[in-house]
């Protein structure tokens, strides 16, 4: 039962659990927020809802949100208006908003948007299941607290059958004065060594080829387990967790992300270059290329240190790439500050830089001070950003020009259904003709060699050759 007025309206989910009706999941935001709603579309699975056709026709809508920027908040509250609307004529279906605006906002959510059965953040994704029970018995229900994650026991409804998300550690301890994340997705909590890899080993049985493992800062592993070494270390770090996973058979790659300079060691790019299934490709985030801007955010590193760690990588692995994050006109960014950080851009060459001008978020220390940024400074900066990121990316794309690179086919091209798409080891989207010399037709899963004939900023095409 379902009910915003009292324990007496109720709501046929169907006489079968094996058909309760359907579903609609839409995720907003990071990689995190795609593999916490793979494995809540895979518990609605396990209850017997199947996935919708369209939005406007499940009987149960979720949205997975991000809160990282207004931009994707605001979008949440337009979506869920026209499902408000929609529950005026449709009162059986119900309504979840689950992820980091859920956690941000909680109950005021239902003071804002009443038609809501269901609040959740993201530690509760695992308990979907249960707090749906709750719903069904009457109640609207807000899940907010702080929660011990529990072991992800579910099978996730994939997204790709080829490349799959692996959860390391949930949440985050660090303390950058823009970012709201610790406050939505709690304290750091890893997983054993022993659950991820036999995750991992179910995922190669059923044929995945790739693994990415994801933590909002992944570099901080293992820290709250158990165990320090005579050396005085943690024992279970990412690099002893990418040895410990590394010969699962079945996986041809291993990815992870996110790292965070103030952890990355030396240590941890021995390894990626040691040991074959690891990717040559690093996710870095830098924010700003301006030291007083770097401490204002509480980054606990410099930009000297930054670069340092790009040069250990290139001479460890100089085909690897990399790519980041910048933000643009954070509180008091000077135009010099700005200018350093498009340097910084230009002299490091990242293959791909995700950017961003600072939003205010709520509870975070940045967004109460005095210097912000005009709106229209922001635009400019991030217009004059994103040029120059894109000239950089088609450079370094550049050298891949009659290049042969090993491809992992992941998917059809949607926008050319005589085309395979798949990446790099290095993280470039290539596409490619589904048909090779003599015919032969390529297929999801295929590892095949391709010659690039191609280059655009943030993709490659070419022909294969095997």
């Amino acid at each position: 039962m379902i009910s915003n007025q009292g324990e007496n309206s109720t709501k046929q989910l169907g006489s079968s659990k094996n058909n309760r009706g359907s579903y609609w999941i839409t995720t907003f935001g990071c990689q995190m927020n795609k593999a916490d709603s793979e494995r809540m579309a895979g518990i609605l699975q396990k209850m017997g809802y199947h996935k919708a056709e369209e939005e406007l026709n499940a009987d149960i809508v979720l949205y997975n949100t991000c809160t990282i920027r207004d931009n994707a908040e605001q979008k949440v509250y337009s979506y869920l208006g026209k499902q408000a609307l929609r529950k005026k004529t449709h009162p059986n279906l119900t309504l979840i908003v689950a992820g980091c605006v859920a956690q941000q906002e909680g109950e005021s959510l239902l003071r804002r948007v009443p038609e809501l059965d269901l609040v959740m953040g993201p530690q509760h994704a695992n308990r979907l299941e249960t707090l749906l029970t709750q719903v069904d018995n009457g109640h609207q229900v807000v899940a907010t607290e702080e929660q011990q994650i529990l072991e992800d026991l579910t099978t996730a409804r994939r997204d790709s059958s080829i490349c799959a998300w692996v959860n390391v550690i949930y949440g985050c301890n660090e303390r950058c004065t823009y970012c709201v994340v610790p406050s939505v997705r709690g304290k750091e909590q890893s997983r054993t060594p022993e659950a991820i890899k036999s995750e991992i080993e179910n995922l190669a049985k059923k044929g995945f080829k790739e693994i990415t493992l994801l933590g909002q800062n992944i570099d901080a592993y293992g820290r709250d387990l158990p165990g320090i070494s005579s050396s005085g270390r943690y024992k279970n770090t990412l690099t002893d967790l990418l040895y410990f996973i590394h010969d699962v058979k079945g996986i041809e790659r291993i990815r992870f992300a996110t790292s965070h300079p103030r952890y990355f060691s030396t240590r941890l790019i021995k390894a990626c270059a040691e040991l074959p299934k690891l990717c040559e490709h690093f996710h870095i985030p830098f924010q700003s290329g301006d030291n007083q801007v770097l401490k204002r955010m509480s980054r606990g590193y410099t930009i000297e240190r930054y670069k340092r760690i790009i040069d250990q990588i290139r001479i460890l692995m100089p085909n690897a790439s990399i790519s980041a994050d910048a933000i643009v006109a954070f509180p008091g960014e000077s135009n010099v500050q700005f200018k350093k950080t498009l340097k910084i851009i230009s002299d490091i060459g990242f293959d791909q830089v995700n950017t961003a001008a600072y939003s205010p978020r709520p509870n975070t220390p940045a967004a109460t001070w005095a210097d912000q940024i005009p709106e229209t400074v922001k635009v400019e900066r991030l217009k004059e950003l994103n040029l120059l990121v894109e000239k950089i990316a088609k450079k370094m794309n550049s050298r891949y020009q009659d290049q042969v690179e090993e491809i992992l086919a992941e998917d059809i091209n949607p926008k050319d259904k005589t085309q395979l798409r798949g990446r790099t080891r290095t993280n470039r989207l290539t596409f490619f003709p589904q048909k090779g010399p003599k015919n032969f037709l390529y297929k999801k899963g295929d590892l095949l060699k391709v010659r690039i004939n191609k280059i655009r900023p943030f993709s490659l095409s070419g022909i294969p050759l095997n």
